[in-house]
């Protein structure tokens, strides 16, 4: 196979074909501490996309608990065991000499490009590790919903007698919102026989050509977030299309401007962020300092990839939940989890005012400003001093034209004593 470097493993690592990189890449940030868990963004897509028939089971969006929740169901521990049989006990990272090229240091393990050499194979025709999920693993996408981890010390009636406190609590769960990471080295698109699945190169999106495709479900099989999936009645698979007409401003609503997705602008507890980030040609995200996806991910190093191991780059990006076990996390999110957890806890100034353009638009920023304001409060979070200033943060769209601006501090508005009952 010939070789690409993958950034989020900080080396070198195989794949099937040469590396080649849009100007621009889809991404996006989830902020998982904010999540109601309200399903808004999945029914916003299920009602856009997947309404038909032979689409009842397709979810596209999908918001899951962890960590007993998935659909299909166990798809992420299913693909781990894989890898781990596949190389007994090296699937670990070496974070010890982190750099700009390797922000999370060096994984050592096998990718699923890398490990399905390792397997016997009498086909010779796999091109990443892979399974396909029973019907039975698709049948409902809330199962274990809400469920929570057992108590670690409980009383006679199942209450933790201990409490709990951040950062981690005794008894936990959390929602995983997942969607098609678009990602940069796709296990669809290498293992299709029919290259009917294709990179757009204006944006990084991740389309089948549904003239091509035959329904083989090489796709679903290799990929290890289970987002391609197989539709029965045109026998053909199909996946989240990353609301390309919205992308390419073709929604009345923006005036020509990229407009973010469906998912994104449904998400009622603002944790969405969505955007398109420039591209180097070695497959690297080129410098651009006031993207906000760009500071999130590469400056505060608060969002880091689902499953960097898995060797597909995707471009989804997380800011992991304060309460659970750090273990946990780190086998999800690599090994950049504690950088991003302290971050966020106490964060700085420009992470505050960052954190503020969350949903505060359906149009995609490109930039963002800050206009310094005075200080508005100040204390102690876990031993580290803390300094809340009330910014204005302005976004600015791809044309260079301001979106919006908004402050750090919400304005409070007090109804009028004579309007105190009135609708």
């Amino acid at each position: 196979m010939p070789e690409v470097y993958n950034w989020q493993l900080g080396r070198t690592m195989s794949y099937p074909y040469e590396g080649t990189y849009p100007d621009r890449q889809f991404a996006f940030v989830f902020n998982i501490n904010r999540c109601l868990g309200c399903q808004t963004c999945t029914m916003a897509c299920k009602s856009t996309w997947t309404f038909s028939k032979g689409q009842e089971y397709m979810w596209w969006n999908n918001v899951e608990t962890k960590p007993y929740g998935g659909y299909p169901h166990n798809w992420d521990v299913k693909i781990l065991r894989l890898l781990e049989q596949a190389d007994p006990g090296n699937q670990v990272w070496d974070a010890t000499e982190p750099g700009p090229a390797k922000p999370y240091g060096t994984f050592d393990g096998k990718t699923i490009f890398e490990a399905v050499e390792k397997t016997a194979d009498p086909s010779g025709q796999r091109r990443a590790l892979g399974y396909i999920p029973s019907d039975d693993e698709w049948r409902g996408p809330n199962m274990y919903e809400d469920t929570s981890t057992k108590y670690v010390a409980a009383d006679r009636l199942g209450i933790n007698t201990e409490g709990v406190c951040l950062p981690e609590h005794k008894t936990w769960f959390f929602y995983l919102q997942r969607l098609c990471n678009h990602c940069t080295y796709p296990a669809c698109l290498a293992a299709c026989p029919r290259q009917a699945i294709y990179k757009r190169p204006e944006d990084g999106i991740v389309l089948i050509d549904q003239g091509r495709c035959r329904g083989y479900r090489k796709c679903v099989e290799a990929c290890p977030y289970k987002k391609a999936m197989y539709r029965p009645t045109t026998r053909t698979s199909e996946k989240c299309v990353g609301c390309y007409p919205r992308i390419e401003g073709k929604d009345p609503l923006s005036n020509g401007r990229p407009m973010e997705t469906r998912c994104m602008a449904a998400c009622i507890g603002q944790i969405r962020l969505q955007g398109l980030v420039k591209m180097g040609r070695d497959g690297r995200w080129a410098e651009d300092r006031q993207n906000p996806l760009y500071y999130l991910v590469n400056v505060a190093k608060v969002a880091l990839p689902l499953y960097p191991q898995f060797g597909t780059q995707p471009n989804g990006y997380y800011i992991p939940p304060r309460w659970v076990p750090r273990p946990y996390l780190r086998q999800m999110f690599g090994p950049g989890v504690d950088h991003a957890i302290e971050t966020y806890t106490v964060p700085d100034r420009e992470l505050l005012a960052v954190l503020q353009l969350f949903r505060k638009s359906q149009i995609i920023i490109f930039r963002y400003e800050i206009e310094e304001g005075p200080k508005v409060f100040e204390t102690t979070v876990h031993g580290k001093k803390f300094e809340m200033y009330n910014d204005t943060v302005i976004a600015f769209g791809a044309d260079g034209k301001e979106i919006f601006r908004t402050t750090v501090e919400e304005p409070f508005i007090t109804r009028p004593e004579e309007r105190v009952g009135s609708l």
